[in-house]
């Protein structure tokens, strides 16, 4: 059944002068309406336009037409309304994404009038909002009058996505190619993100990730990954691949089980022809998708977003450098906060560790004047950069600010440790920076399987004070008496730092840990002290009680004379405890052999290398 179009819009019996209009997101931008719209004025005059991003030549913020519209936009995209908003010809409102609709449902922001695009009507009359949903739908649903682009070009999306003809006011028809967004070929450093990210993501995790690099590479590195979900604010070209070779199954889902649900897509042409007539693909607004309440419904949930720095104590800058306001709130706190709360959820935070070219640190001791926080100190569980991941929750002040330097590009973690004293509290013995391991690869960290559990071998570093001091009082007298040859009672916090504060490009210390989500235990502990004179260096371990007997020690001495022969050392030698049969043991099957000695109770063992 054919079903009449409304009729084109007559703009001036439409709307009036110092009306608010809205204009639709993303990548379903009626551009050819709002052309028709600036054509057809006649004398209106003073338009407010609100809308979120738009992937648009955003033709209405251009100074010709200033008399015609003013921009308040509530997400920065794109550099003209960026720098219309710098020179006060446009305003910016901060706004959740899952609050926008309320503005427009609460008349806060009441419209007279919504612009937005749709696929041409079905046989019963209902056209689709296709790519963008998002805070479209409310706009339709709130605005005194809805003018519609119908658009041949737009995909038929399936979920919470239709308006029907009677809903419309008036229409053009007009085809519009989607405008693509391609992000570009990955560098070194998203890569590394990419594998640091995919490595706290588990099987059956439901994603959610926005549009970008990083994103991409995430993406890219799940691919062995089993039955994960999506549950975004917005998907892009990652997702068709996984879901093509059944990584992305949605099956273990428990938020709409089965479906990648989203509010509108964005990335090339094959990406709207995926999820055009995708019953496997739902879109649903912003209120609902985004909504903390629903998202944490959503077992595993890991949240990914970015920023523009963080500071030592975790505070999130997203939307602004400086004074210029760059993008928006968005999605993050929405979802950084629904994952906080769902079971097993896991937020992240992703950046580069450095911008302007590696000159500019984007982990900072203070937020830069003018920077404002879009995700508190509260609120992020992980960050990560191409360094490595920080765990923050449940850590301190100081323990974060040690994290978070861990992971900071390595030629600014003595200048950062050094502008944190002057506003928190870090003690005078803490002097030690953080240094990488390089020969332990590219992560500088191994994943290991240990009797079908998984632990991580890594570098200790002096954000492991507290949890090295745990290990020491797990210990018994016994452990105690065959580790240090005598029976130590206290292991003080100054004590710990030393311990951990290392400088690994000399001396090797490792660690063995088990980390569920942000629970941390240091299981075992391994490590070499370089004595100069002869170019030796000397070995010692400590493995948790429960851990004994797993073969924790073998694989720490394993990969420390991996790491001895690459530094061209000429042998290892150990002191143990005649007493200690099971280390004794774990020597020389490495091949350690035993010397005389003097003392009846204690064995030296040596180990010649040959350097690689």
């Amino acid at each position: 059944m054919a079903h009449a179009l409304p009729p084109a819009p007559d703009w001036p019996s439409l709307i009036r002068s110092g009306n608010r209009l809205f204009i639709g997101s993303n990548a379903a931008v009626p551009n050819a309406l709002v052309d028709h719209l600036i054509d057809n004025a006649g004398s209106l005059n003073d338009l407010e336009v609100v809308h979120i991003l738009t992937l648009s030549d955003n033709r209405w913020v251009d100074p010709e037409y200033a008399h015609l519209f003013k921009v308040n936009t509530l997400f920065i995209g794109g550099d003209k309304i960026r720098n219309a908003i710098a020179e006060g010809r446009a305003d910016y409102t901060p706004s959740f994404l899952s609050e926008v609709p309320g503005l427009f449902a609460s008349d806060i922001l009441p419209l007279d009038a919504a612009l937005i695009m749709v696929s041409p009507p079905d046989e019963y009359g209902y056209c689709s909002l296709g790519v963008t949903v998002d805070v479209v739908l409310a706009a339709a649903r709130h605005a005194k009058k809805v003018i519609a682009q119908i658009n041949p070009s737009m995909p038929r999306t399936s979920g919470q996505s239709f308006i029907h003809l009677r809903d419309i006011d008036a229409c053009i028809e007009c085809e519009q190619a989607l405008p693509e967004l391609h992000t570009g070929e990955l560098d070194e450093i998203t890569e590394r993100i990419g594998q640091y990210v995919s490595l706290l993501v588990e099987d059956q995790a439901t994603l959610q990730l926005g549009i970008g690099k990083i994103p991409d590479a995430v993406l890219r590195y799940l691919g062995n990954h089993k039955d994960l979900g999506v549950h975004s604010e917005m998907v892009s070209d990652g997702i068709i691949d996984l879901m093509q070779k059944g990584v992305i199954t949605n099956k273990y889902k428990t938020f709409h089980p089965g479906k990648t649900v989203t509010t509108f897509c964005m990335g090339s042409k094959q990406l709207y022809d995926f999820v055009h007539n995708n019953p496997h693909v739902e879109f649903y607004p912003s209120e609902y998708i985004n909504s903390p309440v629903n998202i944490k419904r959503n077992h595993k949930m890991v949240s990914i977003n970015s920023a523009i720095e963080v500071d030592l104590t975790g505070q999130v800058v997203a939307d602004s450098v400086g004074y210029k306001f760059y993008s928006g709130i968005g999605g993050q706190v929405d979802f950084i906060r629904g994952a906080a709360l769902a079971p097993g959820g896991k937020p992240i935070i992703a950046l580069p560790s450095t911008a302007k070219g590696g000159t500019v640190s984007r982990i900072v001791p203070h937020i830069t004047e003018g920077g404002g926080v879009v995700t508190s100190r509260g609120h992020v569980h992980y960050v990560v950069t191409e360094y490595g991941v920080a765990c923050l929750k449940g850590k301190s002040i100081r323990e974060r600010a040690l994290e978070l330097i861990r992971i900071a590009h390595p030629k600014f973690r003595n200048q950062l440790l050094e502008q944190v004293r002057a506003h928190y509290w870090v003690p005078h013995y803490q002097t030690q920076s953080p240094h990488t391991v390089h020969e332990l690869g590219g992560l500088g960290m191994k994943t290991l399987d240990i009797n079908g559990e998984a632990f991580d071998l890594r570098p200790l570093n002096p954000a492991d004070e507290r949890k090295l001091q745990e290990l020491f009082y797990s210990h018994t007298k016994q452990t105690l008496l065959l580790r240090y040859n005598h029976h130590p009672r206290q292991m003080s916090r100054e004590q710990s730092c030393a311990l951990v504060s290392v400088d690994q490009t000399r001396d090797l210390a490792l660690c063995i840990v088990r980390q569920k989500g942000s629970s941390v235990e240091i299981e075992a502990v391994g490590r070499y002290y370089l004595n100069d004179k002869d170019n030796t260096c000397e070995v010692a371990f400590v493995t948790r009680e429960r851990s004994h007997g797993k073969g924790m020690a073998t694989r720490l001495l394993q990969e420390m004379m991996a790491i001895a022969r690459q530094r061209q050392l000429a042998g290892m030698r150990a002191y143990v405890r005649a007493a200690n049969k099971p280390m004794l043991s774990i020597f020389e099957q490495a091949g350690f052999v035993r010397q005389s000695g003097t003392d009846p109770d204690e064995v030296l063992l040596l180990l010649a290398l040959d350097p690689q």
